[in-house]
């Protein structure tokens, strides 16, 4: 049953309406905020769910004229113009404006619990297939993905083309300069160091975009006998670790802006660059994404002189940290697998392998954006926990 209304009343002079439930708790209202908000044809376009209201044809300091309540699920207001609107109970409770209903909000519709993890980490598997044509289990792997940053789907058929079936699952692929899907392997006069047989540190892939891609997959189609391990880190539990450790380099790093530059041919010519900050930050200083790749790291560096070592310095401590023994984990993908990772969290990596005159390790990637992902993640969640 959705909560009943008790009591409605205009306070500060018709600025706020303060709203008494049937629990006994309350919720108060700015009345700019519920005029801004009206749902009436007028105001609002249901079949869009978007604002028709102008802004320049809003007041901001509205004051209530008339407020009444309906049968206890329902509120209504007259504005000074005659202008009436109705707001349901269950609507306003969801938009409550306690620190509490807003976290509630906030939790639901972006899903930010994080499980950190390290070396002892247990990778996450869900059948290919399984996820390909079951919701639940769609469901499962993007709500994990969004917790722990990384989850390797098995059972793919070892061939091209698996990638953009996956991508309809979700939505669509990310287009870059790498086209749709791109081939990681040895190739000559490589575009990439990925494409070649040496070892990758650990990255994330694309900080020369001004936004970089935020989900990553890799699909193993041929694997070599020795070598090629990937490697994987949580890079938002490394900058924890070194925010208590070295709260300055912290600062450096989430301060810093980096040059990122990437020339070449590929899915067509580009001439890319791009100032990122390694660690981003959101408000209260919580990292929010990594852009970190020291191979498309440029050699222009735009601050002073006397700023180059100190960051030097700090950088070498955060990639030290990425490195140690205790957050590395390490893996080894088998054809048919395919790793599906938070590429704004999670570094990869990659040991070398031999070089050989025939293609032995073969794996096509592909991008999405965290927008496409955290989209299919709510039309799902209605299918799932509320189909009944």
């Amino acid at each position: 049953m959705t909560l009943g209304i008790q009591k409605v009343e205009a306070l500060d002079e018709g600025h706020f309406l303060c709203v008494k439930w049937e629990d006994g708790s309350e919720s108060s209202y700015p009345c700019v905020w519920l005029r801004d908000s009206c749902q009436c044809p007028l105001c609002f376009l249901p079949s869009a769910g978007a604002r028709r209201l102008l802004f320049e044809d809003l007041d901001v300091n509205i004051v209530v004229k008339q407020v009444s309540l309906a049968d206890r699920r329902k509120i209504s207001i007259t504005w000074p113009d005659e202008h009436t609107s109705e707001y349901e109970a269950e609507w306003l409770k969801k938009r409550c404006f306690s620190e509490e209903a807003r976290a509630v909000m906030q939790a639901d519709l972006f899903l930010p619990e994080r499980q950190y993890w390290g070396s002892d980490f247990q990778l996450p598997k869900i059948p290919f297939e399984e996820i390909m044509h079951n919701d639940e289990s769609t469901y499962k792997w993007l709500c994990t993905l969004k917790k722990v940053g990384i989850v390797l789907l098995t059972g793919a058929a070892t061939r091209q083309g698996e990638l953009v079936r996956l991508g309809h699952r979700v939505g669509f692929l990310r287009l870059t300069f790498y086209g749709p899907t791109w081939q990681v392997q040895d190739k000559a006069d490589a575009n990439n160091v990925a494409y070649t047989t040496g070892r990758l540190c650990f990255h994330t892939d694309y900080p020369v975009l001004q936004h970089p891609p935020g989900v990553q997959f890799l699909h193993c189609i041929k694997q070599t006998a020795t070598g090629g391990e990937s490697e994987v880190v949580d890079g938002f539990h490394v900058c924890n670790t070194l925010k208590k450790q070295n709260p300055e380099a912290y600062q450096i790093l989430s301060s810093t802006a980096v040059d990122y530059v990437d020339v070449g041919v590929d899915y067509c010519d580009f001439a890319v660059h791009c100032k990122q900050r390694i660690i981003d930050t959101d408000s209260r200083g919580q990292a929010i994404r990594i852009n970190y790749n020291n191979a498309t790291r440029d050699t222009v560096f735009d601050i002073p002189a006397e700023k180059v070592r100190p960051f030097y310095a700090a950088l070498k401590e955060f990639n030290d940290l990425l490195n140690s023994a205790e957050h590395k984990f390490t893996f080894k993908l088998e054809p048919g697998d395919i790793v599906t990772f938070d590429n704004w969290r999670v570094l990869h990596g990659r040991q070398s392998y031999p070089s050989c005159s025939e293609v032995t390790r073969l794996l096509e990637g592909a991008y999405a954006d965290w927008d496409i992902v955290m989209s299919r993640i709510r039309l799902l969640r209605k299918r799932v926990l509320y189909k009944d």
